[in-house]
């Protein structure tokens, strides 16, 4: 059975190599960007323009969208316009995914490297 301390996700990890390589194929071929991808947090941040007569001076402050992303350890911000919100949000998510993707595969290959020993034990007829 696989060590599972590394196991961070609700995944279930098969027993057996077989079943482990084919859950490992099946990641593997969803791999793929289906859209371009983006490595930053999208936040939104309320702000007063400064306008004296304006709502945002009486308390109901301006959304505004930005990406954050980090580079050397420095944060770096970026604005996102209103028409470009639901592309910056689809690549965001995008990446997100293929992160959990690449999680789940070395989770899968872990597995599959754990139960080498047991499975070519089975096949010689030893327990």
């Amino acid at each position: 059975m696989p060590d599972t301390k590394f196991i961070k996700s609700s995944m279930k990890i098969p027993q057996h190599p077989t079943l482990i390589r084919r859950s490992l194929q099946a990641r593997q071929k969803e791999l793929q960007a289906k859209c371009p991808v983006l490595a930053a947090s999208l936040v939104t941040i309320r702000r007063a323009c400064g306008n004296p007569n304006c709502r945002c001076a009486r308390g109901q402050k301006h959304p505004g969208h930005y990406l954050t992303w980090k580079v050397k350890a420095k944060t770096h911000t970026a604005y996102v316009p209103l028409d470009l919100l639901p592309q910056v949000k689809l690549w965001t998510q995008e990446h997100r995914r293929l992160k959990q993707l690449v999680h789940q595969i070395t989770q899968l290959s872990l597995a599959l490297i754990q139960t080498h020993v047991s499975a070519q034990r089975r096949k010689s007829g030893r327990s």
